[in-house]
């Protein structure tokens, strides 16, 4: 008998993973259940799944970045973002980002293990929900984020999330182990960047790139 597909759940609400983790239990071996988008990035890179199922807000490094992150090192890794944003700028980015499937945690659960069939069988899902010509989601090929669409660089983008989540310098450094003057010059790069006058400004920023949660 083949083994079974690997997969690594990322979830930051503890009965949402269990849940995820009993639904795909049966068929699949899930072989780690995360928190938060930086433990996602390292134990991929440890475990190398074959699929990964991650939210969208998840805590020090949102599920876009990460899923981005590890797909520049494991191209073979299918992402199945689970989310419960219905939006449809959101989907385009997911799918911008790596995604292989989007599935909106308020429809029924066996969407999920639909999503992972596809996705093992090389082929793209959307729940019925969103599904639609308009959407990028229908195209196989993801279409890497232009410097139009965001111009902040993927450490930036680090450094911006933990600061919108109210962390301050230093702990942000000890995070991404970078020293405190250093984070203090990403941050000054990010606000001219982003044309943002003071913290509030770059929040506002964050939440509207889908950096941080709404």
């Amino acid at each position: 008998m083949p083994p079974r597909p690997r997969i690594i759940i990322a979830d930051d609400h503890t009965l949402v993973a269990e849940a995820c983790k009993k639904l795909l239990d049966a068929e699949y071996d899930v072989v780690a259940v995360v928190r938060d988008g930086r433990s996602l990035v390292q134990t991929t890179l440890q475990l190398q799944p074959h699929v990964v199922v991650v939210d969208i807000n998840m805590p020090l490094l949102n599920g876009l970045d990460a899923g981005q992150q590890i797909k520049k090192t494991l191209p073979a890794v299918q992402l199945v973002f689970l989310t419960m944003s219905e939006e449809r700028e959101l989907v385009n980015e997911a799918f911008r980002c790596g995604a292989s499937a989007y599935v909106v945690k308020t429809g029924a659960a066996a969407e999920l293990v639909t999503a992972v069939e596809e996705v093992l069988l090389g082929n793209t899902y959307v729940s019925p929900s969103l599904a639609g010509e308009d959407s990028e989601s229908q195209h196989s090929r993801p279409r890497p984020r232009s410097d139009s669409e965001d111009p902040l660089t993927e450490r930036q983008r680090e450094v911006l999330q933990l600061l919108a989540e109210g962390r301050s310098m230093k702990e942000v450094g000890a995070i991404l182990k970078l020293t405190t003057r250093t984070v203090a010059f990403h941050k000054y790069r990010i606000m001219k960047a982003v044309h943002a006058r003071n913290n509030a400004e770059l929040v506002r920023y964050a939440i509207k790139k889908h950096i941080l949660p709404a």
